[in-house]
């Protein structure tokens, strides 16, 4: 089934974004899986590529496109190559959306331009130890002081952790308004008391610098306040679908890639004098995964141009496809044998890398959550 959701100008920015990733990417990503960080190079080369912040107005340095069909091009591409290091999509999709909606005009004028050369490099600090999926619990302050807030608290798993410029943090601004009292502080590089802890050992995802930040005391001037004072909860919510299906749209793309690696694989691999694929579990196996990939794709493309996607249809897209990539890898690994258990081939290492995306970005059972309270229950 042919996907008819693009045209001829997005196939050349496909184009542009294959021979990026095969050329500044994949040569390097496994030293970058070593040293547990990118290089800061990849980000400016993909700034000169056009391929960060090309949604942010030409008058700041990107093209204004509004398209969300070029961020899924960049993701998909990523995805299959298996290429987790560089957090292009956590900078484009995510972060971007609060610095070009919400920012000031003086606020975009200071971050914009570095966001799209790839010098200034963003994060976004929500999840703290003790506060995950419930971002209601969150301890980490911020008191007004003159005309600076001083932000106190920590935040943990935070991609992007160490080599980010400018973290948006979310801390209680006011402790008696409930959702209402938390707001939305810039943190930038360099801040006294911001400080960074350990990159963090995950299982998977090694080249995707993923820390703990620690704020005491930091000044963080009151121009730095993203939007108004105390609506940060109401951001947070509103851009919480557009990082959901960015994260089903890389689970996509990455599921198909290890399939048609599997597939490949069963059409070469022989035992009892056959191709593996041509034993009657094998071809059902394959067929099965075929179907749910055929289903969750479709799904995913109505998303992307979906003019006003909802809360639920986003919480829909991630669970269920965050799911079948986890389905998909481990499935495919055993189809592999004990080969798929050597790091060395793509399907083992998609299956640490996959682990992760049913539980960033809101749980599977948050997700849940999201989609009945829209029944109504």
């Amino acid at each position: 089934m042919k996907r008819d959701i693009f045209t001829e100008d997005h196939a050349a920015f496909r184009s542009l974004v294959s021979s990026f990733v095969a050329k500044e990417i994949v040569p390097h990503h496994a030293r970058w899986e070593q040293d547990r960080i990118v290089d800061r190079a990849v980000w400016t080369a993909a700034g000169r590529a056009g391929l960060l912040g090309f949604f942010v107005p030409a008058a700041y340095g990107g093209a204004g496109v509004t398209d969300l069909r070029y961020h899924a091009i960049l993701a998909e591409e990523l995805a299959r190559a298996g290429a987790t290091g560089p957090a292009f999509p956590l900078h484009n999709d995510i972060v971007g959306p609060y610095l070009t909606s919400l920012a000031t005009d003086a606020q975009r004028a200071r971050w914009l331009p570095g966001f799209c050369t790839g010098e200034i490099i963003t994060a976004i600090a929500m999840t703290e130890p003790g506060a995950g999926s419930d971002l209601q619990g969150m301890r980490t302050t911020a008191v007004r002081d003159g005309d600076d807030w001083i932000l106190n608290g920590q935040k943990t798993f935070i991609s992007n952790g160490i080599i980010s410029d400018l973290v948006i943090v979310a801390a209680r601004t006011d402790p008696d308004a409930g959702s209402h009292g938390i707001s939305l502080l810039v943190v930038e590089r360099g801040m006294d008391g911001f400080t960074r802890g350990r990159t963090l050992d995950k299982i998977g995802q090694h080249a995707q610098d993923t820390a703990e930040l620690f704020f005491q005391d930091v000044r963080v001037p009151a121009a730095n306040v993203l939007g108004e004072p105390g609506m940060g909860f109401a951001y947070l919510m509103r851009n919480l679908p557009a990082e959901r299906l960015s994260i089903a749209v890389a689970a996509m793309a990455a599921a198909e890639e290890i399939f048609r690696i599997t597939l490949d694989y069963c059409r070469d691999r022989e035992a009892f004098g056959r191709p593996i694929g041509r034993f009657q579990h094998s071809r059902f196996v394959l067929a099965e995964l075929a179907t749910e990939l055929r289903l969750g794709r479709v799904f995913v493309d109505r998303c992307l141009v979906e003019p006003d996607l909802s809360p639920a249809d986003a919480a829909m897209a991630k669970w269920w496809t965050t799911e079948l990539q986890q389905r998909v890898v481990d499935r495919c690994l055993q189809l592999h044998g004990g080969y798929g258990y050597m790091r060395e081939y793509p399907v083992a290492r998609a299956y640490l890398d996959s682990r992760v995306q049913t539980i960033y970005g809101g749980t599977t059972e948050i997700m849940k959550e999201v989609i009945g309270r829209s029944l109504g229950l």
